[in-house]
């Protein structure tokens, strides 16, 4: 059976950190990156820098300043654009595509999540109740598809869901990507229809990030992370999946995003 290698990073400005995505490829060998934050306008793309690594076939929606996402692609794929504007915000926060497999068509869906603000309440924080409407309105979109299939969901979904995607439930059940309300909004999400991937092979009770703060200058030392990038497969596919990389390294890039790549391989 053939595999596809799909990545997912948050890389916070593309053409900031464009470069960087050499070090992803060369450490992941990934088939397809698909990447949040690009931080860039779909005019100013930057096609001409990333020519040269070898991903011919993209599919992006991007904003000035804020959000935008991507795929990029060794394999052929068409654009796909029946999801609804999340929340009619217009805010660039999910990409799709189909892509090429020997097996059929693989759905494949990029997503970054609204962040939340800082105070995880609906009233006090508008910021908070935009991020909780996108997940649920995410979560019945899906659960409405039936019969999907063959499909993978990835991104920054901006929330850590279990006791162990984060350095220390108790202290941040009140903090914004932990609290009960996203976390149970996030795990209606997934299971209207998806497998965690990573979590596939890594036990629930053993600690796993991919995000640690800028303001955490000894993060390897303290490691307080969260794990805020997800991917997530549909069953169907859950058979055939291989392996999983948090590149964990990256966070040392010259630069380098607060977020880490995540990658699976799945047999397709």
């Amino acid at each position: 059976m053939a595999s596809l290698r799909i990545a997912t990073w948050n890389i916070n400005s593309l053409r900031l950190r464009v470069g960087l995505l050499t070090h992803l490829i060369e450490a992941l060998r990934p088939d397809v990156i698909c990447l949040q934050e690009t931080k860039v306008p779909d005019p100013l793309f930057p096609t001409e820098d990333l020519a040269p690594l070898g991903f011919p076939h993209t599919v992006f929606r991007g904003m000035k300043g804020y959000n935008g996402v991507a795929i990029l692609s060794r394999v052929p794929l068409a654009v796909m654009d029946t999801a609804p504007d999340w929340c009619a915000k217009g805010d660039c926060r999910h990409v799709a595509a189909s892509l090429q497999s020997p097996g059929g068509p693989v759905e494949l869906h990029n997503f970054y999540v609204p962040a939340g603000g800082d105070v995880p309440d609906r009233a006090a924080n508008p910021k908070y109740g935009h991020k909780l409407d996108f997940i649920a309105e995410a979560r019945m979109w899906f659960a409405a598809r039936t019969g999907l299939a063959r499909a993978v969901l990835v991104g920054d979904l901006n929330i850590a869901p279990m006791e162990h995607d984060v350095w220390s439930h108790k202290q941040l059940l009140g903090v914004v990507s932990h609290t009960p309300a996203e976390t149970a909004g996030l795990d209606a999400w997934m299971n209207a229809g998806f497998v965690d991937a990573v979590r596939h092979f890594v036990p629930a009770d053993q600690k796993l990030y991919t995000w640690w703060s800028y303001r955490n200058q000894d993060w390897r030392g303290s490691d307080r992370g969260r794990r805020l990038d997800h991917i997530w497969v549909t069953p169907d596919l859950a058979a055939g999946l291989r392996s999983q990389t948090i590149l964990r390294d990256a966070r040392d890039w010259p630069r380098g995003s607060d977020h880490v790549p995540v990658c699976v391989e799945i047999g397709v």
